[in-house]
């Protein structure tokens, strides 16, 4: 277990990656009947495997909410620094 603090996009990035976890099972179960030779699976799973692009897309957002405050707390140190 780390010592560090969550910082702000922590929880997004992680779920994100768990959605497209979700997407990437469910890509490689669609995709295994068509090399099978086996009966395909049903519309729905294709649309499961869209998962993988939301994903992505949510754990994107957690990092670029961790750059914003990153820049935001760096800004303020210097902020400080040019007070004194």
């Amino acid at each position: 277990m780390s010592n560090e603090t969550p910082q702000a996009g922590d929880l997004l990035v992680r779920v994100g990656a768990i959605v497209f976890l979700v997407g990437a099972v469910a890509t490689l179960a669609t995709v295994a009947p068509l090399f099978l030779g086996a009966d395909p699976l049903p519309p729905a799973a294709y649309f499961v495997c869209m998962l993988m692009g939301v994903g992505f897309l949510v754990a994107g957002a957690g990092v670029l909410r961790s750059i914003a405050e990153q820049r935001r707390q760096a800004r303020e140190a210097a902020g400080s620094v040019s007070a004194r």
